[in-house]
């Protein structure tokens, strides 16, 4: 056994180091933490200051049991778990569950997988920073008081199976907040009036656009303005040329590479940490979780180099960014390349693309100013009261910007853009070409994106670098917001067009509404987030969740004892729970839609136990009230009596197939043909309202067509066992256990002898499966 053993997180990592490191180490991984609390219980003694009890997690007792027996013979061992608050916590573990001294353990840290870096941080050795262990423990444990006490007041009041998480609970608010203005939002038209022009004595042709400096409310005041320039004169009123400047943006900290790799890349912000984690473990780039925008003095002597071998000494400014973000917990270095000089490296398209990404951004912050010429051109009409305007702008030296071109979520398809101008002086007559007052909506606020989210989490100071992606995560995988694209529709567009001394009105037709990626809440999350904002409003309060992070921040600084305020805050939150579970009834959201027209019964929305539904009668009421789940698209808080009344329509018969009745309904999973006793998915193609008994019968035969061709062979003498066709090719089923065909085999020509004897060979045993029990 070698004389040191080094204990790093993941095997990635390992297998790089080791490189680094000689024959006297041996490099094992941790896979992450070795120990947690209890996922089964509660595991935090709230009567004996808020103590965890930590135990070693089920899935890693063998992998504590071969470290213990590696460190017993090893002379030294080196913990070098990540650098920040987790990876603390991660070693202090270690040396719980594996027993070890810590006098003759050493800690390490480094913020990139370079020999030099980890050459010297054996170097330089420390001890365990407790600080920082008691920040990530406080986090660790007033988030499980959370979950652990909210979740099953869920379950009681609103639903099944939710939970709620001090973090999570304040981005679905964000967006259910943000739902709410935009279905407020009432959009109102007014006319942008653009004109195109160019000299009139012809000694440069070139056109440009300018546009009127007043946008007319209604089309009437257009058309009348549009009119009266008919017969307009146009000249040049005045030329103002001012000089200007672009400063490169700081290099990369968490937040910002989330926000650009998913504009530039359009890359989610799971993927991007997950790619920046394989960059990190590879040796590619620095640690990935900060927020820091500082650059090491090697890393800015490296970019101007690389800087002046490309560019020339003219685009080299050396530039110190200093990090805003108060607490910056892993202020160490920004996101940068580990090694500048590499512009591109071997990996696949994704690790590609975002370590290119890296380098521009990193290398373009110690570049020059990008220097523009700014002119606006201000053209009087004989016929108006206001000028047009017209603005231009040359780039007289690119400087970064030849490099990269850092983009932001702002729309910006109103904004007059800047265009060549030819030279023109005060007095210069016009010719106008063209005149057009289009018709134009305010816009709604937009919908978050997963990367405008992180920005206005980090601005209000919740979650930290590590939290962003799993909190984003987390509220899609319980389904409390949903991250997709939504068709728009199209919309009347009134155009008034002078061309040639003539006045034609136009209509033309636009998308509106479409969205692309982006976070919708579910009738779940606007109803957990009601419920909270009524009973907890504290707990989801974006201060107190900025708060908490501060005293996280001073906890790591030694400045605050942790259990003290997780005593503060858990005395009144147990109380306010208590409270709510005796005091409140049950929360479902209900809407009355209004009465329905057969019975006179009431007609409501809300959730149910499975999901949302639509409910005709009183749950008091002597008869038994009917229930109809909601379709796809369909919502509690939109739907309409008339929608409402149309799901009670189901199931709807058809007609008869085969001498057995056919009907269509519509299930917890969508809508179904039923035949026989037997169910068939119905396509998105198809409407479940209008389907007809023909459409149904082809249903029906295009599944049984897909089951005959899945057939390859059976056997009279053994009905269990079957040789199939499967998504990735033939394999064998024996009662209902599949096996692998070995490679080559005719499955066609297989004996019952032969799937008997492949059965027996363990090369073609399934892989078992593992599944987490449920909490």
């Amino acid at each position: 056994m070698a004389k040191n053993l080094v204990i790093v997180e993941s095997p990635a990592k390992a297998k790089t180091i080791e490189g680094f490191l000689g024959k006297d180490y041996t490099v094992k991984s941790s896979l992450g933490h070795v120990m947690d609390l209890d996922s089964k219980k509660l595991s935090v003694d709230v009567e004996h200051d808020f103590e965890p009890q930590y135990q070693i997690s089920p899935d890693k007792k063998k992998l504590v049991s071969e470290l213990k027996k590696m460190a017993k013979s090893a002379e030294t061992v080196w913990l070098a778990s990540d650098e920040d608050r987790e990876g603390e916590a991660i070693s202090w573990h270690l040396i719980k569950a594996l027993k070890l001294d810590e006098e003759k353990s050493k800690r390490i840290v480094f913020h990139e997988i370079t020999k030099s870096a980890i050459l010297n941080a054996i170097e330089n050795p420390r001890g365990i920073d407790h600080n920082l262990v008691m920040a990530q423990q406080a986090r660790r444990v007033l988030d499980r008081l959370v979950g652990y006490e909210l979740s099953p007041l869920l379950w009681r009041k609103v639903k099944p199976s939710l939970s709620a998480g001090r973090v999570q609970s304040v981005a679905v608010r964000l967006i259910v907040e943000r739902e709410e203005e935009i279905k407020k939002f009432k959009s109102v038209s007014s006319f942008r009036t653009l004109a195109e022009f160019r000299l009139s004595d012809e000694k440069d042709t070139t056109v440009f656009t300018a546009e009127y400096a007043e946008r007319f409310k209604t089309y009437e005041e257009a058309k009348a303005f549009i009119e009266k320039q008919a017969e307009a004169v146009f000249q040049v009123l005045s030329v103002e040329k001012k000089p200007g400047k672009k400063s490169p943006a700081p290099p990369f900290t968490t937040s910002t590479l989330q926000q650009e790799a998913s504009r530039k890349l359009g890359m989610s912000v799971a993927n991007t940490m997950r790619v920046a984690q394989r960059l990190y473990e590879s040796g590619k780039i620095t640690y990935m979780r900060t927020d820091s925008v500082n650059l090491s003095k090697q890393a800015i002597a490296a970019a101007k180099a690389e800087i002046t071998s490309r560019f020339g000494e003219e685009y080299v400014k050396t530039r110190r960014y200093t990090t805003k973000s108060k607490g910056a917990q892993e202020a160490h270095e920004a996101i940068r390349p580990t090694y500048l000089d590499q512009q591109t490296i071997s990996g696949t398209p994704e690790e590609q693309r975002l370590y290119e990404l890296i380098w521009k951004r990193t290398v373009a912050s110690q570049m020059s100013d990008a220097v523009l010429e700014k002119t606006q051109v201000k053209i009087q009409s004989s016929a108006a009261e206001k000028n047009f305007l017209a603005t231009g702008e040359v780039v007289k030296f690119d400087g970064f910007l030849k490099v990269y071109r850092p983009t932001t979520d702002e729309t910006t398809e109103e904004k007059q853009e800047a265009s060549l101008l030819p030279a023109m002086t005060p007095g210069d007559a016009l010719t106008l070409i063209e005149m057009r007052s289009t018709e134009t909506f305010t816009k709604h606020p937009p919908r978050y994106t997963e990367a405008s989210l992180v920005r206005k989490m980090e601005e209000l100071g919740i979650g930290r670098p590590s939290t962003y992606a799993p909190t984003i995560s987390t509220i899609q995988k319980r389904e409390y917001v949903v991250k997709e694209s939504r068709p728009g529709e199209k919309r009347n567009i009134r155009n008034i067009l002078l061309k040639n001394g003539k006045v034609e009105e136009k209509i033309t037709k636009e998308n509106t509404g479409t969205e692309k990626a982006k976070l919708f809440p579910t009738d779940i999350g606007v109803l957990v987030n009601r419920f909270l904002q009524q009973y907890f409003d504290d707990i989801i309060d974006y201060n107190f969740t900025s708060n908490v992070e501060k005293e996280f921040d001073e906890i790591a600084e030694g400045k605050k004892v942790w259990n003290h305020i997780i005593k503060e805050f858990y005395g009144p939150f147990h109380e306010k729970v208590q409270e709510t579970l005796k005091n409140s009834g049950k929360f479902s959201g209900e809407r009355l839609l209004g009465k329905d027209p057969k019975t006179g019964k009431n007609v409501y929305a809300k959730i149910g136990r499975y999901g949302a539904i639509v409910q005709i009668g009183d749950t008091e009421s002597d008869d038994k009230p009917r229930f109809a789940g909601l379709q796809k698209g369909q919502s509690v808080e939109t739907i309409t009596l008339e929608e409402a009344l149309k799901l009670f329509e189901y199931p709807r018969h058809l007609g008869e197939y085969e001498g057995e009745e056919v009907t269509v309904a519509i299930g917890r999973f969508g809508p179904y043909v039923k035949h026989n006793k037997l169910f068939y998915s119905i396509k998105k193609e198809y409407n479940p309202a209008s389907l007809t008994l023909e459409e149904a019968i082809q249903i029906i035969e295009a599944k049984r067509k897909a089951e005959r061709e899945k057939i390859i062979k059976t056997f009279p003498e053994d009905p269990d066992v079957q040789v199939l066709n499967g998504r990735w090719g033939p394999y064998l089923v024996i009662k209902k256990q599949n096996y692998k065909i070995p490679k080559g085999t005719d499955a066609a020509s297989l004996t019952l002898e032969d799937c008997y004897a492949i059965a027996k060979d363990p090369k073609n045993m399934p892989k078992k499966r593992y599944t987490r029990k449920k909490k």
